[in-house]
C-alpha cells in the first residue's frame, strides 16, 4: 500500500493525537523556550498549509508549509508516528512540500530541528534531501537545542 498525502483541516482525531505526541515530545527533549512546534492553533494560520500521510487508514505522518514570504518557505510540524517510521513517509511528506514550494513559486525553504540526539534521524533525512545548516532566519535565535537548515529550490 502506498503513502497517500494530503491536505489536513486539523480536525480528526487522529491528526489532532498525532499533533499532540509532537509537542509532548518536543517538551521532553527541550526546555519550554527552545521549543518552536506550533499547536492546533498556530497551524490554522493562514500562512500555513497542513498535509497528512496516510497508509491505508492509518495516520502514518504529517507535515506543513509556512509561507515565510513569496519567495521563502519555511518546512513545519514534519512527524511520522512511531509505527511508522524507517519507512520513507518522512521522506515523502518532505518531498510533497518541496514540490508545493516550487509549484508556489518559492525559492528556498528554511527548517529548524532538534539538536538532541532525538533529533539526528531527523537532520540526516534533511541533509540527504539537500538541506544544509545555516544560521538562524525570520526571528528565531541561536539556541544550543536548535539546528537551522536551508535548500535553494
Amino acid at each position: 500500500m502506498g503513502i497517500e498525502i494530503r491536505p489536513d483541516d486539523l480536525s480528526g482525531a487522529d491528526t489532532r493525537q498525532l499533533i499532540a505526541a509532537h509537542l509532548a515530545g518536543m517538551y521532553e527533549t527541550s526546555p519550554p523556550e527552545s521549543v518552536h512546534a506550533l499547536d492546533i492553533d498556530g497551524l490554522r494560520h493562514p500562512s500555513i498549509t497542513f498535509w497528512s500521510a496516510w497508509i491505508g487508514d492509518d495516520l502514518a505522518g504529517i507535515g506543513a508549509l509556512k509561507s515565510i514570504d513569496a519567495e521563502r518557505g519555511e518546512v513545519k510540524s514534519m512527524r511520522v508516528h512511531d509505527r511508522f517510521r524507517g519507512g520513507g513517509v518522512g521522506r515523502a511528506i518532505l518531498r510533497h512540500i518541496v514540490a508545493v514550494a516550487r509549484e508556489r513559486g518559492m525559492r528556498s525553504l528554511w527548517l529548524e530541528t532538534g539538536s538532541p540526539d532525538d533529533f539526528v534521524p531527523a537532520q540526516r533525512l534533511y541533509e540527504s534531501e539537500g538541506f544544509v545548516r545555516c544560521d538562524p532566519f525570520d526571528g528565531y535565535a541561536d539556541d544550543p537545542f536548535s539546528v537551522f537548515m536551508t535548500r535553494a529550490l
